[in-house]
């Protein structure tokens, strides 16, 4: 109406300046470095030997033709096809134990522990697993020795290796999606869970028509940021064995280390940092997607 007095611009302006701080520092640490690779993918630049030129799509085509960046995505797609299932079903396994437990100590004092693995720096996890899985000096293998098992070569298998770093993804990544589903489930309203307990005594029956709905938007996110985290992997790997033993851990995000710092071909390495964002976007969106089905007719 005309006869509403507007707010004076100060008050209009208020909520700007107290989100200005995030928004200067987002800006500065993610858009930047983006449109920075973007712009640099359509150049042909090596540090050092002079001015970008312009390249159209060369670098894309390049990468798109590369057979290290196709393996490497190969590499990466493997590491996720078989951590992310056992890192949701296992952080369900646990959210749900959590969520039977009726002892609060034991329960706050379990989730304390969850966090240990995310809080840890990948890196050092890394270099800890290095230790670990050393042939000659590692605990794994001296226990392994007192099974009677003949010694591993973890670190110069290419099988051994892979699946070494597999476990040690799946080892720090899973009390994530254990306390995602965890705090889900605690949105679940007590007075629904008694009603169903009453009319049946299945634990499974409770499981899908009470709490499974509940948990279902921290399940996507869970596999959203899983898929988003296990793509750009790099610190973990990069400590335990810098890719190798040949080629045999290079994912995606060392693929790119290589091809940026150490063939110092920026352009080609920033065509397969986007490509390597909109292959993660498309990953992200088919399982929202998936979990979350467009319903036939709506809107209409």
């Amino acid at each position: 109406m005309n006869g509403e007095r507007k707010d004076p611009l100060g008050k209009r302006l208020e909520p700007w300046f107290f989100i200005s701080p995030s928004l200067l520092l987002l800006l500065a640490v993610g858009l930047y470095p983006t449109v920075f690779v973007l712009y640099y993918s359509f150049q042909n630049w090596t540090m050092g030997m002079g001015p970008p030129v312009f390249a159209g799509l060369d670098n894309y085509i390049n990468a798109l033709t590369s057979s290290e960046f196709l393996g490497s995505l190969q590499t990466s797609g493997l590491f996720l096809l078989i951590t992310l299932p056992v890192e949701l079903v296992l952080g369900m396994a646990i959210a749900l134990a959590l969520d039977q437990t009726r002892n609060r100590t034991l329960r706050r004092l379990v989730q304390v522990l969850l966090v240990v693995p995310i809080a840890t720096t990948p890196s050092v996890v890394g270099m800890l697993v290095q230790l670990m899985f050393n042939t000659q000096l590692g605990i794994v293998n001296y226990f392994g020795h007192g099974f009677g098992l003949s010694q591993i070569d973890w670190l110069g298998s290419a099988s051994a290796a892979f699946g070494m770093i597999t476990a040690t993804q799946i080892w720090e990544w899973t009390p994530f999606v254990a306390l995602v589903l965890s705090a889900s489930l605690a949105t679940v309203p007590g007075e629904i869970e008694e009603v169903l307990t009453l009319d049946t005594e299945s634990f499974w029956a409770r499981f899908r028509y009470i709490k499974l709905p509940y948990m279902r938007p921290g399940i996507v996110a869970s596999l959203v940021f899983q898929t988003i985290f296990t793509i750009k992997t790099f610190d973990m790997i990069y400590s335990i064995e810098k890719g190798g033993p040949g080629n045999a851990t290079v994912t995606v995000s060392l693929n790119i280390e290589r091809v940026a710092f150490r063939g110092f071909d920026v352009g080609l390495a920033s065509a397969e940092s986007v490509l390597t964002l909109v292959v993660t976007i498309l990953l992200a969106q088919a399982v929202v997607s998936f979990l979350y089905p467009a319903r036939k007719g709506a809107g209409a």
